[in-house]
């Protein structure tokens, strides 16, 4: 039986749980929200970028007050919790404001999508990301497998940064190494990290092709001492 991913990313009793980087921020974010809300736990998702409104899920809550919040809650239920929507994105909260909603709210589960990526698989951050709420307790940093192999403007968002963190060319082939130190780095996956919070790694995309590159980064990844645990995901 496949462990939930809830367990392998080591998910606790109550948490707020930032994801960053690239490679299927969306995808681990609802797959959590819907594992966790099967055993009738309160789960509010939210970003503290912006989301595509093919996003919005039901039900929604239009407002950060937690008061309001609160009031639409339901056990077993994950709620979406925006502001506003603009030019076919969804605008989500404040960092403060995901923090007081932890602090305000029954909510046992937060989960922020705390960065954007295009749909790339690999990024480093720009001046004003990730944009990390304070009091988030666990950290996921992604990063899609597919990038490894392929030219680095194909496969990266903001190319520029990843260029300056591992020296690569646009038309160099991004490596294993590559990636580790893009994740690793405090320019990198690091970034903006809190300090109490756990680092978890979730490497997504991975396949039957490019499970030995997988599995040569998750060791890099492992080694380090700030890395609470390395997850490989599959792609289906």
């Amino acid at each position: 039986m496949t462990a939930l991913l809830c367990d392998r990313l080591g998910i606790g009793a109550r948490e707020l749980v930032s994801i960053v980087g690239a490679g299927g921020k969306s995808t681990i974010m609802f797959s959590l929200s819907n594992e966790l809300a099967t055993s009738a736990k309160r789960v509010i998702l939210t970003t503290t970028t912006k989301i595509a409104q093919v996003q919005v899920i039901e039900p929604t809550c239009w407002s950060d007050d937690p008061t309001d919040v609160e009031e639409a809650l339901l056990p077993g239920t994950p709620l979406l919790v925006v502001t506003v929507e603009a030019d076919e994105k969804v605008i989500g909260l404040a960092p403060v404001s995901v923090d007081r909603l932890y602090t305000a709210t029954s909510a046992d589960y937060i989960l922020v999508e705390a960065d954007g990526a295009r749909s790339r698989s690999i990024k480093a951050p720009g001046d004003h990301e990730p944009v990390i709420p304070r009091f988030s307790t666990t950290v996921i940093v992604v990063v899609g497998v597919d990038a490894i192999g392929r030219p680095l403007e194909e496969v990266a968002h903001r190319p520029d940064r990843v260029a300056a963190l591992t020296g690569l060319g646009y038309d160099d082939n991004v490596t294993v190494q590559d990636a580790a130190t893009v994740l690793l780095h405090s320019d990198g996956g690091r970034k903006g990290l809190p300090e109490s919070a756990r680092l978890v790694m979730a490497i997504t995309k991975v396949s039957q092709e490019n499970t030995p590159a997988a599995n040569s980064l998750a060791a890099i990844l492992e080694e380090h001492p700030r890395v609470d645990r390395v997850v490989t995901i599959s792609d289906r």
